[in-house]
């Protein structure tokens, strides 16, 4: 091959690899602030006067602080399936329904994986979730708060059903961005005779993901440490998120390490968690941490996320 051909062939590869690591772009929000009326001096019943009862408004999340906070849920109608095609608009309030902010926006971020990271324990199940919902909450202070959302679906105004959450409340000690992750030993393939089966419930197991002990790599590399059951989760999203977790790993950077640890001793839930999952105090499942090279965590996902916040987070790392 001619020197040019052979150095532009070099550089065309080099391209590749880099678009290839970009994370792609935040999707657009599902519609226009405009487009939902404005909370300024309004209480939540005069934001909800004129929009019938609507749909079911499942949260991803338990844990919220005061700060920005990354909201996500999924919409359901009657007979429980999921709505995909709506403009969402959050809201939140006081329990009184005073002191009320928005609309925040939501956009909706796509669950799916190519079909080489699909898991059969996430195509047997038909109620796994395919995407979810998310908007960015700001919360000037703690305290009990009302969140719900107005529903743009079919052209008629929807509201959704209002909950209560507790921002910056006792959230167990699950730790936060700009925290030490904590230390714990994670189970590899070699510590069990490469029977996956035991430190795993995703069907079939993903090796790359078992490979690495997390006490091994903190503070050495960035690391991205998820809990989840595929098999046995009570949120319907660990199948998902482990899938997720695999894509992004496969065209990461190598010095960035990828680990799922499973919830239950056994992988039987009557045993309850294991040592690691309460070592991390966490309560819900499944939890997905991206640590930096210093060992502190960077980005913390609860429930389910995309490939592409997933691949964001990793972006901040990875440098």
């Amino acid at each position: 091959m001619p020197l040019a051909l052979l150095a532009l062939a070099l550089l065309c590869t080099g391209c590749a690899d880099n678009e290839r690591a970009v994370p792609p772009p935040e999707p657009e929000p599902t519609a226009r602030s405009a487009d939902f009326p404005t909370a300024a001096g309004r209480t939540a019943g005069e934001l909800e006067a004129g929009a019938d009862k609507g749909p079911i408004l499942a949260p991803s999340v338990s844990v919220l602080d005061a700060g920005r906070n990354r909201f996500a849920f999924a919409l359901y109608d009657t007979a429980r399936k999921h709505i995909t095609g709506a403009q969402v608009a959050v809201y939140t309030a006081r329990r009184d329904g005073n002191g009320t902010h928005g609309p925040y926006v939501a956009r909706l971020e796509s669950l799916s994986v190519k079909p080489q990271f699909e898991s059969q324990t996430t195509a047997a199940d038909p109620d796994s979730a395919k995407s979810v919902y998310v908007a960015d909450l700001p919360f000037r202070d703690r305290g009990q708060r009302a969140v719900w959302a107005l529903v743009r679906l079919d052209g008629r105004m929807l509201r959704t059903n209002a909950f209560s959450i507790d921002v910056g409340g006792s959230d167990g000690g699950v730790p936060r961005v700009g925290d030490k992750a904590i230390r714990i030993h994670t189970l590899t393939a070699t510590d069990v005779g490469n029977d996956l089966a035991r430190i795993t419930t995703r069907v079939p197991p993903a090796p790359e993901l078992l490979k690495t002990d997390f006490a091994d790599v903190l503070g050495k590399r960035p690391v991205v440490l998820t809990f989840a059951t595929p098999q046995l989760c009570q949120s319907r999203v660990c199948g998902p998120v482990v899938d997720i977790i695999d894509q992004v790993r496969a065209t990461a950077p190598k010095s960035v390490a990828f680990i799922q640890q499973e919830i239950y001793k056994d992988n039987q839930v009557d045993k309850g968690v294991r040592p690691q999952v309460a070592a991390w105090h966490l309560a819900t499942e499944p939890w997905t941490f991206v640590i930096d090279r210093a060992g502190r965590i960077s980005t913390r996902l609860e429930g389910a996320f995309s490939v592409g916040e997933l691949q964001r987070a990793v972006a901040k790392v990875a440098g």
